[in-house]
């Protein structure tokens, strides 16, 4: 009987995606609206295909989880050392604010401060699912907003464990469940944390190895897996937020080698569980509460949803972001979480308020989940237009192009270079995702399209089939490396000649295999470093050569710490020796130099 029950409870949910999802699509409304609409479809709402969400809900939470541990993997210590204020003080402006209005919203319509309280920290989180989800959709994780967006989303999953240790302090449940020594659940929390850095900087990666060494792609996979579930498990025991655990190990492995191999083992995993998580949130919604209390469901989602787009729009302004990304910035902040059903369900359960509250207030947030991508379709066919003034619309490219030269990004880097093709009489296929840029350069008249070079679609419809070469000069590192991967992976016949922001840059497009790289400021730097020898007295052609030398002295010790690149220590010690050749070198020609010229030779 239960496998028979595990098998229907799979047909129902994977036809009701297959069926509804790309409907949705072909509606224009995104895949979120689909999942959203599939799991309205088969809930108790509707066919009652499905009775217990509350069930498949737990489950599906795992799909965040995964898709906080892929964003880890995306963000290096440093850059998230780089983020901590944005990540503390727009998320705590975001928590703060929004608390605080509902909270007098919720006190002044009549309800006692404890159960006011528990009700605006509930509303005050914000989907990370459905955030997230969107950005991606509309390619808006690397702007400003996207990475705004993810800063309060991770203060909020910190905020998780002090909000769940409050609200039982604000119920009046069983001493056994209120005389747990806080102390000693902030102790185990803790202990869990630093076991999860400790262990991520000294057992993940020989662990890993090891797994690597039996040369079997599904035990990888299978401990991919396993990593994210245990650590989910553990945050789980000490009641702290899973995704944030997930989020830490993601980003303690974000050096290491095996990092693009967890990305694309755990992606499927990821979409579908994501997927599910949707379903499952359409599923909750309990219309019959709707229903029953129709003004009150509506007054609470219409009172929490402007209090969070007022405190969203002053914290949109104050960033401050372009006009154009203010509206999705907004929205996305603006919803309720999915962690407002876990506050909610543990108040409840601690008797911090009442279930028939609890119920208008889940039946709220689901609402406002299910509103948000309904907004945001109507936010990009009608505001947003309106916000772009007068840039002409920008419709991607989706002609067959057949140039043997194709441009990824035609900035200040990859317009010079344009420029110069031009100037041959080469006519390169040039994609640009920036619809700014685009627009300006098309006025100068170059022939630029508008497109993402990290799809793999748009990279076919701009001939990559049939190039000879590929120019990456996109501004972004990780999209670079997206673009190198996807050459390497379906165009390996295409010649790849790179730009590097810096030596780190430098070191992963060389592990791609991309030899033809040149570092945006290495040789402006030595122009103007030739500029400074002739000031101080060299001629002109002799610090032309010490120019060169020093150039192809730099790109030898490059080739020589690729190896070790890793290996900051190793690293470290090539460049130290590295620097003494050179200023041995150096020296040893200024002596010679001396010496000719105390015989009559010159300079």
């Amino acid at each position: 009987m239960e496998s028979h029950s595990w098998l229907s409870s799979s047909l129902i949910y994977l036809a009701a995606a297959v069926i509804a999802v790309p409907l949705a699509r072909y509606l224009g409304l995104g895949a979120i609206i689909g999942y959203l609409g599939a799991g309205i479809a088969i809930g108790p709402s509707g066919l009652k295909l499905v009775t217990d969400p509350q069930q498949i809900l737990h489950f599906a939470e795992f799909g965040v989880v995964l898709m906080l541990f892929l964003i880890g993997l995306e963000l290096e210590p440093r850059r998230l050392w780089a983020m901590r204020r944005p990540i503390f003080g727009w998320g705590s402006a975001q928590m703060i604010g929004c608390t605080g209005l509902i909270f007098a919203g919720a006190v002044a319509a009549g309800l006692t401060w404890p159960v006011a309280l528990v009700a605006s920290l509930g509303l005050a989180m914000s989907s990370t699912a459905i955030a997230l989800a969107a950005l991606d959709e509309r390619n808006l994780k690397g702007t400003r907003s996207g990475q705004s967006v993810l800063s309060i989303a991770l203060l909020q999953d910190m905020a998780a464990i002090p909000i769940l240790a409050l609200v039982p302090l604000l119920g009046v449940a069983d001493a056994v469940h209120r005389d747990t020594p806080a102390h000693w659940a902030a102790a185990k929390a803790v202990g869990v944390i630093v076991a999860i850095v400790l262990g991520g900087r000294l057992l993940l990666r020989p662990a890993l190895r090891w797994i690597a060494k039996s040369k079997t792609p599904e035990i990888f996979t299978a401990a991919a897996l396993l990593l994210v579930v245990a650590i989910a498990t553990l945050m789980q025991a000490v009641q702290l937020s899973m995704a944030l655990g997930a989020f830490l190990a993601g980003v303690l492995l974000a050096e290491s080698e095996y990092r693009r191999e967890l990305e694309t083992d755990l992606e499927p995993f990821k979409g579908l569980l994501l997927g599910l998580f949707f379903i499952a949130v359409g599923t909750s919604i309990d219309f019959g509460v709707v229903l029953q209390h129709p003004a009150r469901v509506a007054l609470i989602v219409a009172g929490f949803l402007f209090a969070k787009l007022l405190v969203m729009w002053a914290i949109a302004r104050t960033i401050p972001l372009p006009r154009g990304e203010r509206p999705v910035f907004i929205l996305l902040m603006a919803q309720g979480g999915e962690f407002g059903f876990v506050v909610f369900q543990a108040a409840t359960q601690a008797r911090a308020i009442e279930p028939a509250t609890a119920s208008l207030l889940l039946a709220a947030v689901a609402l406002s989940m299910l509103l948000t991508p309904l907004l945001l379709v109507a936010v990009d066919r009608w505001l947003l237009p309106r916000l772009a003034d007068d840039k002409p619309a920008m419709s991607e490219l989706n002609e067959p192009q057949e140039a043997p030269v194709i441009i990824a990004g035609f900035g200040r880097y990859g317009g010079i270079i344009g420029r110069l093709l031009y100037a041959n009489g080469l006519q390169p296929t040039v994609l640009d995702h920036d619809a700014e840029q685009v627009a300006a350069v098309r006025r100068f008249g170059w022939r630029v399209f508008y497109g993402d070079a990290t799809r793999l679609d748009l990279l076919r419809i701009a001939g990559a089939a049939q190039a000879r070469v590929l120019v990456i000069a996109v501004d972004d590192i990780e999209q670079s490396l997206k673009v190198a991967d996807l050459a390497r992976e379906h165009f390996p016949h295409l010649t790849v000649v790179a730009r590097a922001r810096n030596v780190t840059h430098w070191f992963e497009l060389r592990q791609r295999g991309v030899t033809l790289i040149e570092r945006e400021t290495l040789d402006s730097a030595l122009m103007s470093g030739r500029s400074v020898l002739e000031q101080m007295g060299w001629m002109p052609h002799h610090a032309r050569q010490l120019a060169l030398r020093f150039r192809r002295h730099t790109l030898d010790q490059l080739e020589a710490q690729l190896p070790h690149y890793r290996d900051q220590a190793q690293l470290i010690a090539i460049a130290k020796q590295g620097r003494q050749q050179l200023e041995d070198l150096f020296a040893q020609e200024r002596q010679s130099r001396e010496q000719r010229r105390r015989e009559g030779w010159g300079q």
